[in-house]
């Protein structure tokens, strides 16, 4: 099938790849002109695993393609995938408006019938809002075209998002046309064939499946750093818990980790979303906001525990930072912890000695040259002359570290662990000072 992806971002390169990894004609449209010459050229703007093979074999084979030109993206594809940006606007409400200049766009330049599919994470009524303004340029242009409004939410982990679309959970479409269902149904038979994965529904509650799908998430993570602050007051172990809870199976092991606050740019932002959402409606969303409350100041807990250890005086002293990134295997850094975490020891006076093995770039992109922050090449780099270790991702390479030779490199011996790597007893073993999230016995007192 012929099928156009408004956005080359997370989901709509990863869509555009896989769908043409299965044989179909893609064509990936993105106003940014530089974006698409260096897809072009096989450059991949974006580190995402498994992804940049994808994109080259399918451009080389000539299932799938880049432009810039609106036109000739809308003439393209019975199928337009909207997956552009739906940003947080000034009141947490998601932010529509690339949402419907795509939609604009489509009823500008479409001269046959289209299915348009909303990828992007979008309020509930959004599709009603992308049907009027495809309808609003098609009655401008005086001209009678069917089309069907589609809402097909993306369920793509960063860091997983290949495997994600390739062996979906599920797929989700909401739509009460039977003639878009065949479509829908025709583009995802090829990852469909083990077991039929397709939900099929209204609109609204697909929209509203992927708010909850992400708020539910969030909301675990919340609990479960809640608890591990209380733990730490108790003098508990919040490893423990996690593992006596994750054990009863109506609540599994899955997102139950502690840690210095979720990030990334799903979760924050679509829990403000959902949230406005349900304020918008006159309902108080007492949970959503809680859930968000926890998490901003889950973020500013290392920066805490930093300022702790030293006694609130971190002029002049030198930070290592393990881990730039929101999560591990991606380079993005939207809603990151660490940047809570640099920025703090920033206006406290500190340095900042960091490596990430992939955020390095966007770090560099994001503040620019600074006399408080250095770059390092290797993790070892980072420890040289610091006073103390802050790990803020869970990354591979870090499980396993040098600890004698964390020990040797750094002023003062401790390690400040937001992700929960390491087991307290084997830094007691090699003369670390260990403070992890909730893990009681170890911790000194936020009170």
């Amino acid at each position: 099938m012929k099928i156009t992806i408004f956005g080359t971002g997370y989901v709509g390169l990863v869509t555009g790849a896989c769908l043409a990894d299965s044989g179909h004609d893609v064509l990936c449209m993105d106003v940014d002109q530089g974006k698409i010459e260096r897809l072009k050229n096989g450059q991949i703007p974006i580190y995402e695993p498994g992804l940049e093979p994808i994109v080259r074999h399918n451009a080389d084979a000539g299932r799938l393609k880049f432009t810039t030109d609106t036109a000739e993206a809308v003439a393209h594809g019975l199928l337009q995938f909207i997956a552009v940006g739906t940003p947080p606007d000034e009141d947490g409400s998601a932010d529509l408006q690339y949402v419907l200049a795509v939609a604009r766009s489509i009823g500008k330049h479409m001269d046959d019938y289209k299915v348009v599919v909303d990828k992007s994470t979008v309020p509930v009524g959004t599709a009603d809002k992308v049907r009027d303004a495809v309808r609003l340029e098609l009655d401008h242009r005086n001209l009678e075209l069917d089309f069907d409004v589609v809402s097909n939410p993306e369920f793509l982990k960063e860091g997983a998002a290949v495997n994600d679309f390739m062996k979906p959970d599920r797929i989700i479409v909401g739509t009460s046309s039977d003639r878009a269902e065949e479509v829908l149904r025709e583009v995802y038979y090829p990852f469909n064939r083990n077991h039929d994965r397709m939900i099929f529904m209204d609109i609204r509650s697909a929209e509203l499946t992927k708010y909850a799908a992400n708020a539910m998430l969030a909301t675990k993570i919340s609990f479960m750093n809640e608890i591990a602050n209380l733990a730490e007051r108790l003098g508990a172990d919040i490893e423990n818990v996690r593992r006596g809870i994750g054990s009863d199976p109506r609540i599994g092991y899955h997102f139950i980790y502690p840690g210095c606050g979720y990030g990334g740019s799903c979760f924050p932002k679509d829990v403000q979303a959902l949230a406005r959402t349900a304020n918008g409606c006159g309902y108080e969303s007492t949970l959503l906001n809680a859930v968000e409350t926890v998490n901003y100041a889950q973020k500013h807990v290392l920066f805490d525990k930093v300022s702790h250890y030293f006694q609130g005086d971190l002029a002049n002293k030198t930070i290592a930072v393990w881990g730039l990134s929101f999560k591990p295997n991606t380079d993005d850094m939207r809603e990151a912890p660490s940047r809570t975490l640099m920025e703090s020891l920033w206006q406290a006076g500190a340095r900042v000695q960091a490596f990430d093995p992939e955020a390095m770039e966007e770090t560099q992109r994001i503040y620019g040259d600074r006399d408080d922050l250095q770059l390092c090449g290797t993790k070892e780099q980072a420890l040289r002359g610091a006073d103390a270790l802050v790990i803020c991702t869970e990354w591979k390479e870090f499980r396993s570290p040098d600890f004698e030779g964390i020990a040797k490199a750094l002023k003062e011996p401790v390690v400040i662990d937001g992700r929960n790597m390491y087991e307290p007893q084997m830094l007691d073993r090699h003369g670390l000072v260990y403070y992890a999230i909730g893990r009681g016995r170890n911790q000194f007192r936020m009170d």
